[in-house]
């Protein structure tokens, strides 16, 4: 939730739509924060490693916040192992913990019936969310006019898509590639996540293990462009 939500001095909470005010919505009916209701979008913004998914989210949520806009951040196997979003340049902020049991509707509903008011959400390493979770922020959208921002990676260590990357692919409004450009070691464009075991990539195992982009991690991850992945070959770090 951001620093604003906190300081609110009056309840803004937007009210549970029934099935009567869906149906009798029309274009001209604003939201508490002056939007149109029924313009929420769901969008998927992605790249690999390092491209800054995680920075551009907490300045997303900086955005909204200072427009007057209310939200909550949630992460899931954020690298600090914490509840919170970090980032490689330093830059970190509280989140919830996304688990498997968690239903992202019931904590917008929950937050509503404390009086708080929430717009959006800010979904950090969404690859890593469940399919169930997806669908929610989906409903969230459709149903309850919140706006969903979700940040990950598309494809894992074997170059496969994640399941959640492939839900959002398939069901957000707009799906955006970070430009943030990453390079390969031979200075070619970075596009795919390798998982480094032991001085070599790795080709099988788990699809989601927790690791570092550091020499010294006896797990790590490199970006590579798509020949070196191919060959497996980590050049001369």
């Amino acid at each position: 939730m951001t620093d604003d939500a906190a300081a609110a001095p009056i309840c803004l909470a937007r009210p549970l739509p029934g099935p009567d005010d869906l149906r009798a919505g029309c274009a001209a009916a604003r939201a508490v924060d002056g939007r149109p209701l029924h313009a929420a979008a769901l969008k998927f913004f992605w790249g690999p490693m390092d491209c800054g998914k995680s920075t551009m989210a907490l300045q997303m949520n900086h955005n909204h916040a200072r427009q007057g806009r209310r939200g909550l951040v949630t992460t899931r196997i954020d690298r600090s192992l914490g509840p919170q979003v970090t980032t490689r340049i330093g830059l970190a902020h509280a989140a919830v913990e996304v688990t498997d049991t968690l239903d992202l509707r019931d904590l917008v509903r929950d937050a509503w019936a404390e009086g708080v008011r929430v717009d959006y959400l800010i979904c950090d390493e969404a690859s890593f969310y469940n399919l169930e979770h997806i669908d929610q922020m989906a409903d969230l959208v459709d149903n309850y006019d919140v706006d969903v921002y979700a940040f990950g990676l598309a494809t894992d260590f074997r170059s496969c898509l994640f399941p959640a990357a492939q839900r959002l692919f398939e069901l957000a409004d707009s799906v955006a590639r970070i430009q943030v450009e990453v390079l390969c070691w031979c200075g070619r464009e970075g596009l795919l996540n390798a998982r480094v075991v032991d001085g070599r990539v790795a080709r099988e195992g788990e699809q989601v293990v927790i690791g570092d982009t550091v020499d010294t991690a006896e797990v790590r991850y490199q970006v590579l462009c798509r020949r070196h992945y191919r060959a497996g070959d980590l050049g001369g770090r």
